[in-house]
């Protein structure tokens, strides 16, 4: 099969390797260039974007943010209406999708003007996390606020673009669920992973490392089936969550959601016997989703460095991905994949690897 996806980035490119794994071709369509490029070159192809829409058999992509001449040229190689994707960079689309869905979420409202900003703010009882509507990714474009804050430098900088007020949650942590749902309805889930953030930006994640109570696997999958479903969505879909509350009380409340493949599911790539990307491909393809195996594994991100240090690329245990791009603070430019057996093990290479590989400003 041919697949072109819209994007060049990283994980267009590690998308594109697990479709020649399977004997597809394929082709990556840079946003940022408008040019078609084959798989891990910088040199372009002499083709327009219309020439590789009619060489695909399907269109597929890496983010969410498609541009409206692509969903109108590809619209019929897409497996689904991209229209419903797109709503999504649209966090009051977003929330109102899991409202709809009955999928449980922090309580929310919007605003569209620093005057409806504000009357929410001399409102609130309680603190409150803004998010700007559209844009935003790695806690850029969100602001925290608390009832006695001074309200006019927050409006002012919030208030510049629309948004939303959610109530800012007393969370144990948060986890993330990486699944795939086929064109035939057909549901495969990875166990929860447990992510921890700094700054905004995920710093590692926990991949089959840490024992996932079945009610919570449960909430979380019924989550994806209902999400999923609502969009009529075929692929990789991911959806992050906070853990609220103890021991049997625990349960899930969605953060956000990433309709692609995501940074969270990159352990799979070494503690699974299918990959995100390999699962994203049989989801594009119609193949049969496999029966799972896990195997523990760290995931640790590379952020602003700029190259990965020469003892890990050599260490039994681990797998090294780079993403040859420009090193700047908090920018992913790679991320390090180590097999270890157990949750102790695990943050003992934490402690060693985490301030080596990540410069965040």
């Amino acid at each position: 099969m041919k697949v072109l996806f819209v994007g060049d980035g990283q994980l267009g490119q590690m998308l594109g390797a697990s479709g020649i794994s399977y004997g597809h071709e394929c082709l990556l369509y840079s946003t940022r260039t408008q040019e078609v490029k084959p798989l891990s070159a910088q040199v372009a192809l002499p083709w327009t974007l219309q020439e590789a829409i009619a060489w695909a058999d399907v269109v597929s992509w890496e983010h969410e943010a498609i541009p409206a001449d692509v969903i109108a040229a590809a619209h019929d190689k897409f497996l689904m209406d991209p229209a419903r994707i797109k709503s999504l960079t649209d966090r009051r689309a977003e929330k109102k999708l899991f409202d709809d869905c009955r999928v449980a979420t922090s309580p929310w409202q919007s605003y569209s003007t620093p005057n409806e900003l504000e009357k929410l703010l001399r409102a609130a009882q309680q603190p409150l996390v803004l998010k700007a509507a559209q844009g935003g990714y790695d806690g850029k474009g969100q602001w925290h606020y608390k009832p006695g804050d001074a309200i006019d430098d927050i409006v002012a900088e919030a208030g510049r673009a629309p948004g939303i007020a959610e109530h800012k949650i007393p969370f144990a942590k948060e986890v993330s669920l990486v699944g795939a749902r086929g064109k035939d309805g057909s549901v495969c889930c990875y166990p929860l992973t447990t992510n921890v953030h700094t700054q905004g930006i995920l710093s590692y994640s926990y991949g089959g490392l840490e024992e996932v109570p079945e009610a919570l696997q449960q909430q979380a999958e019924a989550a994806f089936h209902r999400l999923t479903d609502a969009l009529h969505y075929v692929g990789v879909f991911a959806i992050e969550f906070f853990v609220v509350g103890d021991g049997e009380a625990q349960q899930l409340l969605i953060n956000e959601v990433a309709p692609r493949v995501h940074n969270s599911g990159h352990w799979t790539m070494t503690g699974a016997n299918c990959s995100q990307f390999d699962l994203h491909l049989r989801a594009l393809t119609g193949m049969p989703f496999p029966q799972l195996r896990i195997e523990p594994t760290l995931m640790l991100n590379a952020i602003g460095v700029a190259q990965l240090p020469v003892g890990l690329w050599h260490h039994q245990d681990v797998q090294c991905h780079w993403y040859n791009k420009e090193a700047r603070p908090g920018r992913k430019v790679g991320h390090v994949n180590v097999r270890t057996a157990n949750i102790a093990t695990a943050k003992t290479w934490v402690k060693q690897w985490r301030e080596k590989l990540q410069v965040l400003a």
